[in-house]
């Protein structure tokens, strides 16, 4: 799921991907899911690895939620490093603004 600019905030398109995201897992049964948030390439290194974060932490928090129990989530940011798609320094890529979730079964 993607975010606007400099925000951690869960558009309705992104919240509508946690909302199948939790129901995939909690019908499947998942043993983890795995959130991590991203940045663009502009800004500071520090400034995005906390922008990561808070992604990655609005995420969870919404998969808790809707019933995914805490101890199942491992959450991780990586601020403007792991790019989805490779950028010079300091340019504002949408595609690069994003949280993941991956949902593991056993």
């Amino acid at each position: 799921m993607y975010f606007p600019f400099d925000q951690s905030v869960l558009t309705t398109d992104a919240q509508a991907v946690v909302q199948a995201a939790a129901n995939y897992a909690l019908q499947g049964g998942a043993t983890q899911l795995v959130v991590v948030g991203h940045t663009d390439a502009s800004g500071s290194v520090k400034y995005n690895l906390r922008l990561s974060e808070r992604r990655a932490k609005v995420v969870a928090d919404a998969l808790v939620g809707l019933g995914v129990a805490k101890e199942k989530l491992a959450v991780d940011w990586k601020g403007k490093t792991d790019l989805a798609v490779p950028t010079p320094n300091g340019v504002k890529e949408p595609l690069n603004r994003r949280s993941t979730i991956d949902v593991n079964f056993k």
